[in-house]
């Protein structure tokens, strides 16, 4: 699947706005994906999981710098991710369903920080640009 020259305008006219914030986001995305979908929690037992935690924020700082990471490589996302895929395969080993939640999570939390920005057509580019990055995050699990 491939993103259109006007899907991918619209990823990096919003990744403008969502790196100011970054940390925050992250925050926030993973606080919507423990209290929605708390099974993932079994993946952080050594993380203290209360909203805000130090923990909690250093690695919602780490998901959205590895969804930067694939928007400023938009070309080759399979290249930008490949160390990250590698790593949630063979070492931690996360089922591959976390992905498509998180950015789920991800996608409900820039709605409700960037409603002006959050159009139809952004919602389903950024939808459209997730589901790449979750592939992409799969593929060392084939």
């Amino acid at each position: 699947m491939s993103l259109t020259k006007a899907e991918r305008t619209i990823i990096l006219s919003m990744w403008s706005k969502i790196s100011t914030q970054a940390d925050s986001i992250g925050t926030e995305t993973l606080e919507r994906l423990f209290a929605g979908y708390p099974q993932t929690k079994t993946y952080f037992p050594h993380f203290d999981l209360h909203p805000g935690s130090a923990q909690l924020r250093a690695h919602g700082s780490k998901v959205v710098a590895a969804v930067g990471d694939a928007v400023k490589n938009i070309d080759n996302i399979s290249l930008a991710l490949s160390k990250l895929s590698e790593l949630h395969a063979y070492i931690l080993r996360v089922d591959p369903v976390n992905f498509k939640l998180l950015s789920h999570c991800l996608l409900v939390t820039m709605a409700a920080r960037f409603p002006a920005d959050f159009t139809a057509e952004a919602h389903a580019a950024w939808d459209k640009f997730l589901s790449v990055v979750s592939s992409v995050l799969t593929e060392k699990y084939r």
